[in-house]
């Protein structure tokens, strides 16, 4: 069966009515309180989403989330009480697409989930070429030299809208809102996708050519090339 969302999480009444209120409001969405029970749901399911708590009973969301992107690239959203800058770190650097703190607002929430659900759904139907890089907006890929690179869905997220506002300096606000559907998101997860990005794209990360820090403002995405 197919989902949108799957919520994998062990607080019972909190999951539950996230659940309820999700469906209510047509995005089917399944829950499963812990690692072993998550890893059961994609032996005959799907979910186009996952929203991973970090505390799991006697497992942890971050080991989870570590054998998940072995299999799938599909956005992991982390909901956890834990509000330390390291973890929302770890959350992003193993794989994570977005940290959201609990306790969390459910319309809130649900407006997140749904930004990120219409972002998947959408399709363009044009390419793009840069410094030996193509960016496939149809497909959602990123190439060099004819090899699929593997890019998170964030990531790609972020460089396809960088790429559409070429030569025009992007707020980090924009960004937010554009990129991850609201305007909560934190300074230093955006941070993390763009050291990603430069990682992957600049031969000189420290010093990029394509993705550049407009300081105090946000980010301008030129090709010189």
């Amino acid at each position: 069966m197919k989902y949108n969302c799957l919520i994998v999480d062990d607080e019972e009444a909190l999951s539950m009515s996230t659940c309820e209120y999700f469906n209510m409001f047509d995005v089917k969405t399944a829950w499963v309180a812990d690692y072993t029970s998550c890893l059961d749901f994609f032996q005959d399911n799907e979910t186009e989403l996952i929203l991973l708590d970090i505390n799991l009973g006697n497992s942890s969301g971050f080991d989870l989330c570590k054998q998940l992107r072995e299999k799938t690239d599909v956005p992991i959203l982390f909901i956890s009480a834990r509000t330390s800058d390291d973890d929302m770190l770890l959350a992003l650097n193993i794989g994570g697409d977005d940290y959201v703190s609990k306790p969390y607002s459910l319309n809130v929430l649900l407006a997140k989930v749904k930004a990120v659900l219409k972002r998947l759904h959408s399709t363009d139907t044009d390419t793009y070429e840069f410094g030996g890089f193509l960016i496939n907006f149809t497909l959602e890929r990123v190439f060099s030299e004819g090899r699929d690179l593997e890019f998170k869905a964030m990531e790609y997220k972020l460089l396809a809208y960088l790429i559409k506002n070429k030569g025009r300096i992007v707020a980090k606000e924009e960004l937010f809102s554009k990129v991850w559907g609201d305007v909560i998101t934190m300074d230093n997860t955006l941070n993390v996708h763009i050291r990603r990005l430069r990682e992957k794209l600049e031969n000189d990360p420290n010093n990029p050519k394509f993705i550049k820090t407009v300081w105090g403002t946000g980010y301008i995405f030129k090709d010189n090339t």
